[in-house]
C-alpha cells in the first residue's frame, strides 16, 4: 500500500473519529484507538510494521512537543496564586507515590520483573492535557479545581516522560556488558534530570523571547505569524532534544507558558491556530499508535491486567492525591474529584511504543507486555473517567454535567429584563458589559455581572462559567456581536451561540454580504428582531412575561390573545432544559408542562377616535 494512501487514511480516520465522537458525545480517544486498531492489525488498511518505522516515532515526539506548547499557552500565572502549592505537590510527591505504587502493583499483580515494573510505573505517572482539558471543558467544574486539574495535566506530561526516560536509560546502563553499579546509575539519572531541566527551561525561554521579539518589532506580517510560531516551536524542540535527549517536551511546555504570560504582544491568533493543529495532531497520533498493535497482544490482557487497572484507579490515584495534598486547604470533595480524574493520554501511548522498540533486545519477552498494558490503561481510564466524571462532579456539587445557564453580553435595560426572567425560573445567568453603570444595575437586580470587555485578552480567564452552557450576545454593535461569537467559539458549541439579527438583514439585505456565516451566531428570536427594534418595543412599554403551558390548548390561547404582540423568547422543557427561540429552528411549539418566556408588546392605544398601533412586532 502506498505511503500516500496510508497518510491520507490516518488523517481521514482520525478526523472522522473525532467528528463521530462529537456527534454521539463519547470520548474521542476511544474512537481514535478503535479506528486505529481496526485499520491496523484487524484489516491491514494501515501496515502495523510501517507504523513502527523510526520516522513515525520522530513525528510522534515532535507532535507531542507541539501539543504541550499549546497546553502551555493555556497556563496562566495568576492561577498559581491559589493552586500553586497544590500543583507543585501533585507533580512531585504525587508523581513519586504513583510511580512507587504502580510499580508494586505491576510487580505483584502482573508478575513482571522489577525492572519492567518500575518502567511501567514511570510511564503511567502521566495524565495529559489531550484528555483532561476536553473533560474539563465539558463539565466546567466550579472554582479552583478546574485550574488545578489543568495545571497538573499539562505540567505532569514532561515530568512523567522525563522520569520514564531516566528509568529506561538506567535499565540500558545496567544491562551493558560492563554493567553499572547502583551509584553510577543514580549519578547518571541525577545528571540527566538536571541537564534536561536546565536545557529545557533555557531553550524554552529563549524560544519565547525570540518569538515575542519578532512580533513586538512587527518583523513578521500577520499572515506569517502562525507559521513563524510553529517554526520556532519545532526549532526549540529539535535544538533542546539535540542538546539533551527528551528535554524537548520541557522546552516546548515552558515556551508556551512564557509566551502566554508575557504582556508585550497579543498571541490570541497563535493560540487559536495551535488549538486547530492540536486537534489534527491528536487525531493522527492515536490512529498511528493504535495501528502499531498486534492481534497477538491481546493474549497479555488477562484478568490480571483488569485487576491492575482497577488498582490504579481505585487505590493508586486516590492515595497519590490524598497523601500529596496533606497540609493543603483543598476540601475533601475537591480531593475526591481529583482522585477520579487521571486518564492517560498520548504521551503514555507514545512512550510505551517507543520503549518497547528500544527494549526488544534487552527484555525480548517482557517488553511485549508494555504496549498492551499501557493501552489498556489508556482505554480503561478514558472510558471510565470520561463517562463517569460528570455525574461524580455533580454529586460532589462541583459542576453541572449539562449546563443550561446563559452568558449574556450586554447589560443594558432590556437585556437585564430578559436575563432576570431566566434567572427567576432557576437558570444560572452571567452578564458582561463595559458600562459600569449597567453592571451595577444588574447586580442590584440580583444578577451576577462582570465589568469587562468581551474582546479582551484575559476575559476567558476571568470568567467562572460553571453552570453556563450557551452564549447570547445583544450589544448594539453587529460587529462586536460577531466578534464575541468568534471569541467564545473555543468554549461553547456553535449550536449554543446566539446573536441578534444584523442591521443589514433588518433592512432586507443579505447578511452574508457583510458578515460571513461562520462569524455569526444563530439569529435570536423572530426574523428581523434586532437591537433597535427591541429597544423601541421596551421604550413603548413591552414586558417580558412567563407563562406555564398547562395543557394542549394553552399555547394556542396565548397566540389568540396576544397575536403579533407576542414574541417567544425561551421555552423551559422538562427539568430545566432551556431552548432558545431562533429564526433558524422553526419556532418549536411548547408542550404541556413547559414554561414559555415571551416578550409582550402593550395593547394598541386609542387616540381621538383613532387607534394608535403599538410598535410593530417583527415577523416570525
Amino acid at each position: 500500500m502506498s505511503a500516500l494512501f496510508s497518510i491520507a487514511a490516518v488523517f481521514v480516520l482520525g478526523v472522522s473519529a473525532q467528528w463521530i465522537a462529537w456527534r454521539y458525545r463519547v470520548p474521542s480517544i476511544l474512537l481514535l484507538l478503535v479506528f486505529g486498531f481496526i485499520a491496523g492489525p484487524v484489516t491491514g488498511l494501515l501496515d502495523p510494521a510501517a507504523m513502527r518505522a523510526e520516522w513515525v516515532f520522530t513525528f510522534v515526539a515532535l507532535s507531542i512537543g507541539i501539543i504541550l506548547f499549546e497546553g502551555g499557552l493555556s497556563l496562566r500565572l495568576d492561577e498559581l496564586r491559589e493552586v500553586g502549592g497544590a500543583v507543585s505537590r501533585l507533580i512531585s510527591i504525587g508523581v513519586l507515590i504513583t510511580w512507587i505504587l504502580a510499580s508494586i502493583a505491576s510487580l505483584f499483580v502482573l508478575k513482571l520483573s522489577l525492572s519492567i515494573s518500575v518502567l511501567i510505573g514511570a510511564i503511567l505517572t502521566v495524565t495529559g492535557p489531550t484528555v483532561i482539558v476536553p473533560i474539563l471543558r465539558h463539565i466546567r467544574p466550579k472554582g479552583r479545581i478546574a485550574a488545578l486539574a489543568k495545571w497538573e495535566g499539562i505540567t505532569i506530561d514532561p515530568i512523567g516522560a522525563i522520569l520514564a526516560v531516566l528509568v529506561l536509560e538506567a535499565l540500558v546502563l545496567i544491562n551493558e556488558p560492563a554493567g553499572g553499579t547502583v551509584g553510577s546509575v543514580a549519578s547518571h539519572a541525577l545528571k540527566g534530570l538536571l541537564l534536561e531541566f536546565f536545557v529545557g527551561v533555557g531553550i524554552g525561554v529563549a524560544g519565547a523571547g525570540i518569538l515575542v521579539f519578532l512580533l513586538r518589532r512587527r518583523m513578521v506580517p500577520d499572515y506569517l505569524q502562525n507559521p513563524m510560531a510553529l517554526m520556532v516551536v519545532i526549532a526549540v524542540f529539535a535544538i533542546s532534544d539535540g542538546l539533551q535527549a527528551e528535554s524537548g517536551l520541557v522546552a516546548t511546555t515552558v515556551m508556551g507558558f512564557a509566551v502566554a504570560n508575557q504582556r508585550l504582544v497579543a498571541v490570541r491568533r497563535i493560540v487559536e491556530f495551535k488549538e486547530d493543529l492540536r486537534v489534527l495532531l491528536i487525531a493522527a497520533l492515536f490512529v498511528m499508535l493504535a495501528a502499531q498493535l498486534d492481534l497477538g497482544d491481546i493474549q497479555y490482557l488477562g484478568w490480571e491486567a483488569i485487576v491492575f487497572l482497577l488498582i490504579l484507579m481505585l487505590f493508586v490515584r486516590p492515595a497519590a492525591v490524598f497523601l500529596s495534598m496533606l497540609g493543603t486547604r483543598l476540601y475533601v470533595k475537591e480531593k475526591v474529584f481529583l482522585s477520579w480524574l487521571a486518564p492517560r493520554g498520548i504521551v503514555a501511548a507514545a512512550v510505551a511504543s517507543l520503549f518497547t522498540f528500544r527494549l526488544a533486545e534487552i527484555y525480548p519477552e517482557e517488553s511485549q507486555f508494555i504496549v498492551p498494558i499501557v493501552f489498556l490503561v489508556i482505554i480503561g481510564t478514558v472510558a471510565i473517567y470520561g463517562l463517569t466524571i460528570s455525574p461524580v462532579a455533580r454529586w460532589l456539587g462541583l459542576a453541572e454535567p449539562d449546563p443550561q445557564g446563559v452568558l449574556f453580553i450586554g447589560a443594558h435595560d432590556w437585556g437585564r429584563h430578559i436575563a432576570s426572567a431566566l434567572h427567576q425560573v432557576g437558570f444560572s445567568v452571567l452578564i458582561i458589559d463595559t458600562n459600569p453603570g449597567n453592571v451595577a444595575s444588574a447586580r442590584e437586580a440580583g444578577l451576577q455581572a462582570l465589568h469587562g470587555n468581551v474582546l479582551s485578552e484575559s476575559i476567558l480567564d476571568e470568567l467562572d462559567l460553571s453552570g453556563i452552557g450557551r452564549l447570547i450576545v445583544f450589544t448594539p454593535n453587529d460587529e462586536v456581536n460577531s466578534l464575541a461569537v468568534v471569541r467564545f467559539a473555543q468554549v461553547f458549541d456553535s449550536a449554543e451561540m446566539y446573536q441578534l439579527a444584523t442591521r443589514d438583514k433588518q433592512r432586507g439585505k443579505d447578511a452574508d454580504e457583510t458578515l460571513a456565516q461562520h462569524l455569526r451566531g444563530r439569529p435570536l428570536f423572530g426574523t428581523g428582531t434586532n437591537h433597535a427594534s427591541l429597544t423601541a418595543q421596551f421604550a413603548a412599554g413591552a414586558e417580558v412575561k412567563t407563562f406555564p403551558i398547562e395543557d394542549e390548548g394553552a399555547y394556542s390561547k396565548l397566540e389568540a390573545k396576544y397575536g403579533s404582540r407576542m414574541i417567544p423568547l425561551f421555552v423551559v422543557r422538562g427539568k430545566n432544559q432551556l431552548q432558545v427561540f431562533s429564526e433558524d429552528n422553526g419556532f418549536p411549539k411548547p408542550d404541556p408542562g413547559n414554561v414559555l418566556i415571551a416578550l409582550i408588546d402593550p395593547p394598541a392605544r386609542k387616540t381621538g377616535g383613532a387607534v394608535a398601533p403599538s410598535v410593530a412586532a417583527p415577523a416570525r
